[in-house]
């Protein structure tokens, strides 16, 4: 018996221990995960949203990275995918014989938003002529690019895009087409060393088709020679061709020549540079729409 509750104290003895223990490491273990937690707090949840414009600028050099690194043509709409506030100007005598000035050029904000797209959101371009009552805004222009094919220069200096353009009759009545356009068009380029050659083919479809009496739907060639001086400067020579095979100017064609030059990518800041550009362009043909018409183009590429 005395043996009995010996161990009878003994056994409770040791269990009080362990209860001991147990409510110890109940207490301990919370506040050590809870420490360990704060010590390696997980990471941030980010949203689509902010990774889409976080990496902007990243995913943009990556998509440029994998086409040639031409400057872009004064007239001719460049093959290549470019992030770009754009402003041009032009001083133009017009078929009539009026003098006529184009503040802004239909350019505007140009965006890679996602891999080989490009979109361009063109600013309405304000004209003035001398003439009273005829000066105002030009029609809207989008336009939507989308490449095909390219390589830098180490991987075969070539880029073939897909456009579609489109043109809104929003114009005052002295400056508008009045009519919807939709011009899809063909680009290619190929480079070899300095030189390069950018060209686009395309045609456009007002809303009316081929009617008599409208634009009809005018054939469009545009090619663009290009040699790099030293490092910035690129002076080039530039052909322009439309053919009309219905519409308005019904047989019509016209050819124009613009020499010019194009300094650029001159840097700023970062990502920002400055790009500017001066050529003149001539008639070689009989009755153009317009002639003697000096280009001044402006670029914030970034």
């Amino acid at each position: 018996m005395k043996i009995t509750c010996q161990a009878f104290r003994r056994g409770s003895h040791s269990f009080r221990l362990l209860s001991s223990l147990a409510v110890l490491l109940a207490v301990a273990l919370p506040r050590g995960a809870a420490a360990q937690d704060a010590a390696n707090p997980a990471p941030p949840v980010s949203s689509p949203d902010e990774d889409y414009f976080g990496n902007w600028f990243a995913r943009v050099t990556k998509i440029q990275s994998e086409q040639p690194h031409w400057i872009t043509p004064l007239t001719t709409v460049t093959p290549r995918l470019e992030e770009e506030v754009r402003y041009d100007q032009s001083w133009e005598t017009t078929d009539s014989g009026y003098h006529l000035t184009s503040y802004g050029g239909g350019k505007g904000l140009e965006l890679i938003p996602i891999q080989n797209v490009e979109v361009i959101l063109g600013i309405p371009a304000y004209q003035t002529r001398n003439t009273p009552g005829t000066d105002g805004f030009a029609d809207d222009s989008f336009l939507l690019k989308y490449r095909l094919a390219s390589a830098n220069e180490e991987n075969g200096n070539y880029i073939v895009t897909a456009f579609l353009g489109l043109q809104a009759p929003t114009g005052s009545e002295q400056n508008t087409k009045h009519h919807y356009m939709v011009t899809p068009t063909i680009a290619f380029g190929k480079g070899w060393g300095h030189f390069d050659v950018q060209s686009t083919f395309g045609v456009t479809v007002p809303d009316d088709g081929t009617a008599t009496a409208g634009p009809g739907t005018p054939l469009v060639l545009n090619t663009a020679f290009q040699y790099r001086i030293v490092k910035v400067l690129w002076p080039e020579f530039e052909v322009n061709y439309t053919y009309w095979p219905d519409g308005e100017h019904d047989g019509k064609n016209q050819v124009f020549l613009t020499p010019g030059f194009i300094i650029g990518r001159l840097p700023i800041w970062e990502r920002l540079g400055l790009t500017i550009g001066l050529g003149y362009q001539v008639a070689v043909t009989g009755n153009p729409t317009y002639n003697h018409n000096v280009v001044l183009s402006a670029r914030l590429p970034f």
